[in-house]
């Protein structure tokens, strides 16, 4: 027997944390379920098993969950004013009007405002009721629980005008939170509608629109001026401007052509483009985005793990203090049992915890949509709020503070034995099988001069971790990397000279040579990024209190490059364990630290710093899997901005948390004196729950 098929299915409504825990426990009691997993933050749920749509949605027919295919889009959504909840909510607000104005006319509690009292709750809150009394039946303290209570005891009282007002309150406050937590989620909803669902393919001769889902890689797509991608690739025929705002956050076109890769979702300008397909659909950067920040929004933050634990114990408790409110004073004190057992359930409905439940995921979704619609991946809430409380950044050299496309800039020839030609010749052969980002740069200057021949075999070659490469070409063994690859020669002092007048310039020298001579220095030379100098310049301006250049590059190079870029401090000839080991010595000074490189050749000090940065995730697939954050577009005016992100999650968790625990405080000491009615209590709950919604959904205001 194979492992049963998970498949994933979106859901509509979904915007209490209560109730997504109750629709997975009831998804996992379906017939043919073995397992199931709620993505909150997502409104999404895998499915293990066997299980149809109508199935999903008889299990939320208490929230009234709506239930889609992972992949099926809305086209069109339903009108705030058309959905049936909504419309319930309007008729039981009409009919409490008309009890109270008949309440005026025949007094309060004249049958005639009763009943319309009464259908004003029958209406507003029947699905309230019928969850309510069966989690009252399991002994399930939840908010549709204590209102069920409330509300009941209210009509027991004869209060059934307040009855009706808590019930259309809470009715109120229920479809303003789905509406809030929908906008909060519309980032990623949009992201997934930005790439077509159909693309012109030419198969042979013929021209054809073929949907995403059938494309294979090879295929060759035409995009026509104007045209969004559909697909990722490679551009074999035409050239043309890009704007990759979906993928990178850049709105800045970029100019593209034969071999420029190419995203889904980007738009295409002015050129006719031939583009062959390299991914399926389900893997593009854009597929891969829109699947990692779902993911990242499940992932709880620290401080949402503390108000789940709190929220576990604080929901009985207060059961127990209206129960003690309301049995205590009449017991012992002869107080009134009508105006006791009212104040009780008061309590009850002030103490539900839905503004203190919410006040961190809206947060988190929010914030993280804002991200990826601005070109940073966060890899989960944890990060977020890490990244807000980073002391020190670690910045690798090539590719990060540089732009990492580096070019030749002398070659010094050091024998007579071996013609210039013949040295590029040896030297390209060798470095076309490096992974180091200055081996392009060696290759396309042999090619420049017309030495580099493809026909050169080379035997052995090994790859001299921080130092450099070797190979042995026609039975002679070479070598090519930085000069401590030869530091076991005796180098003449007039070539240490030349070396270090060339590092003093700023430039990376490479040497070539046997193991019996020195053949040829080549200096290359790499420009810094235009955007480095400013976002280190903000990064001191937010606060961070130390930033650092780490490069196994020789000093001269890294104080050239470092005093440009305007970090703090610097350390050159560094090897990755270097590195990793440095990352550790700063945590002990700082605390968080993060660690900005190119998610490949720093993946060590990545993992072990606090937060790791990678740049230029599109494209990348190890960035985008490996990192905690991943800068889409290689631009780290990035960073700055996802620290003010951060920083201002941080600081609206507090907020509403701190808030929604005042309030009930507040309300709780209005008890004694008796000031606290049903509806206040209920518009207090309902108010806290807005204001943390809407203070949460200002972070989508955070701008690059």
């Amino acid at each position: 027997m194979g492992e049963a098929q998970t498949k994933t299915y979106r859901i509509q409504g979904l915007s209490c944390t209560s109730c997504a825990a109750k629709f997975e426990k009831k998804v996992k009691e379906l017939d043919g379920v073995e397992d199931a997993k709620l993505n909150f933050g997502a409104s999404k749920i895998s499915v293990q098993g066997e299980v149809t749509i109508e199935d999903l949605e008889r299990a939320g027919a208490f929230d009234h969950l709506k239930i889609r295919d992972d992949k099926e889009l809305v086209t069109k959504k339903e009108s705030f004013w058309k959905q049936k909840e909504n419309i319930k909510v309007l008729v039981s607000a009409i009919l409490l009007v008309l009890g109270w104005l008949l309440s005026k006319q025949y007094g309060e509690g004249h049958i005639i405002p009763v009943l319309s009292y009464a259908a004003a709750i029958l209406i507003g809150g029947y699905a309230l009721f019928i969850n309510g009394l069966k989690n009252l039946f399991k002994l399930q303290f939840d908010m549709h629980t204590l209102m069920t209570v409330a509300i009941i005891g209210a009509a027991f009282l004869g209060e059934w005008g307040e009855g009706a007002t808590v019930v259309i309150l809470f009715a109120i406050s229920e479809v303003l939170e789905k509406y809030s937590m929908d906008k909060a989620r519309n980032s990623i909803e949009s992201l997934m509608n930005i790439a077509p669902k159909e693309a012109l393919i030419r198969k042979g001769h013929h021209e054809m629109l073929i949907h995403v889902d059938d494309i294979e890689v090879g295929d060759i797509m035409i995009v026509k001026p104007g045209q969004k991608l559909a697909m990722d690739g490679m551009i074999i025929k035409g050239a043309s401007t890009l704007n990759q705002a979906a993928i990178t956050g850049e709105s800045e076109p970029i100019f593209k052509t034969i071999d420029g890769e190419v995203f889904a979702g980007t738009l295409n300008g002015e050129g006719l483009l031939e583009v062959q397909v390299t991914k399926r659909v389900e893997d593009t950067t854009l597929a891969k985005i829109i699947h990692l920040v779902e993911e990242a929004q499940a992932e709880k933050a620290p401080s949402q793990a503390f108000v789940d634990k709190f929220a576990k114990y604080y929901t009985p408790a207060i059961m127990l203090i209206a129960l003690a409110i309301a049995l205590m004073p009449p017991l012992f004190t002869g107080g009134d049992w009508s105006e006791w057992i009212y104040r009780g359930l008061a309590v009850l409905v002030v103490g539900c915890p839905c503004a203190l439940v919410i006040s961190t995921p809206v947060a988190i979704v929010t914030a993280i949509g804002n991200a990826a619609k601005n070109g940073v991946l966060i890899k989960g809430g944890v990060y977020l709020e890490e990244t807000g409380s980073l002391k020190a950044i670690a910045f690798d050299k090539t590719g990060t503070l540089t732009k990492g496309v580096p070019e030749v800039t002398d070659f010094v020839s050091l024998t007579r034995d071996v013609k210039e030609e013949d040295v590029w010749t040896i030297a390209a052969a060798l470095e076309h099988r490096s992974q180091h980002p200055l081996a392009s740069a060696i290759v396309r200057k042999a090619e420049a001069v017309g030495a580099y021949d493809h026909a050169v075999h080379v035997e052995g070659f090994t790859s001299i971790t921080g130092k450099g490469i070797k190979g042995s070409i026609s039975n002679c063994l070479y070598f090519i990397g930085s000069p401590q690859l030869f530091a076991a020669y005796n180098i003449d002092p007039q070539i240490k000279q030349q070396i270090n007048q060339l590092q003093n310039e700023g430039k990376t020298v490479m040497v070539i040579g046997t193991e019996v001579e020195i053949l040829a220095l080549i200096a290359v030379a790499d420009e810094i990024r235009e955007s480095s100098k400013e976002a280190i310049r903000k990064l001191h301006a937010l606060g961070i209190e130390k930033t650092i250049m780490l490069t196994g590059d020789n000093e001269g190079t890294a104080k050239s490059i470092g005093a440009l870029a305007g970090v703090h401090e610097i350390q050159a000839n560094l090897l990755p364990q270097d590195k990793l080991a440095f990352i550790k010595k700063t945590q002990e000074t700082y605390g968080r630290v993060a660690m900005v490189g190119d998610g490949v050749n720093d993946a060590p000090a990545l993992a072990s710093a606090t937060v790791g940065i990678a740049m230029g995730g599109a494209g990348t697939d190890t960035a985008l899997e490996t990192a905690d954050i991943a800068l889409m577009g290689d631009d780290l005016s990035k960073l700055p901005y996802t620290i003010k992100l951060s920083r201002k999650t941080l600081q609206i968790i507090k907020q509403n948390i701190t808030f929604s625990l005042a309030i009930k405080l507040i309300a709780l000491l209005l008890i004694a004196p008796g000031w606290l009615t049903l509806w206040m209590a209920i518009f207090a709950d309902m108010g806290a729950t807005l204001i943390v919604m809407l203070n949460s959904l200002r972070l989508l205001r955070v701008k690059d």
